[in-house]
């Protein structure tokens, strides 16, 4: 698969998106970048039965993967996959559900558009609603000043629109690749 293990998911950040959700009593949970569905199975299992996981992904090569864990996992019903570009996914839930529809949104995709998808994050979680930004510490180039590409320089811009950011509360974990946490504020 590209990017092997290091565009998937680790176990121990599966186990931790599943206890974020059931802190903040997800009922309605958004990911942006689903791969092979493993961080969707882990979400969608902490949700109660009436729950939905909205998921998206530019291709569904990689959530087909996925699929049948969900099904054998009895949570297909409460995975709805969005294969279209993720920002243009998220601005047609803005118009069609409103803002604050989700409790916790999970970004993990390109990092080109972290920052876009991080404003949207926004305006679609709720007030007290959890955003968990993942790959904040990636592979250490952020600190890196000669690592000058372009999925670098997306994580560093957000990074620093995270630090300055008042709308939230912050704690930024270094487990797997650096996982930020925004508790969205009033």
């Amino acid at each position: 698969m590209p990017g092997g293990r290091a565009m998937q998911v680790l176990a121990e950040e599966g186990q931790l998106l599943g206890l974020l959700a059931g802190l903040v009593n997800a009922r309605a949970v958004l990911e942006i970048g689903t791969f092979t569905g493993y961080s969707t199975l882990c979400l969608a299992r902490a949700l109660p039965p009436e729950g939905r996981v909205v998921t998206c992904d530019v291709t569904d090569r990689w959530p087909a993967i996925g699929a049948p864990y969900w099904r054998r996992a009895g949570v297909a019903d409460r995975i709805d996959l969005r294969v279209a570009d993720a920002a243009e996914t998220l601005e047609k839930i803005l118009v069609e559900e409103g803002p604050g529809v989700f409790d916790l949104v999970f970004v993990d995709a390109d990092k080109v558009n972290y920052r876009r998808y991080y404003e949207l994050s926004i305006a679609l979680v709720r007030p007290g609603g959890l955003i968990v930004v993942d790959n904040t510490l990636f592979f250490g180039r952020v600190v890196d000043p000669h690592a000058q590409d372009p999925d670098t320089e997306g994580v560093r811009e957000l990074n620093a629109v995270l630090r300055d950011d008042d709308r939230v509360e912050l704690s930024m974990l270094a487990v797997a690749d650096g996982i930020t946490l925004a508790r969205r504020l009033a």
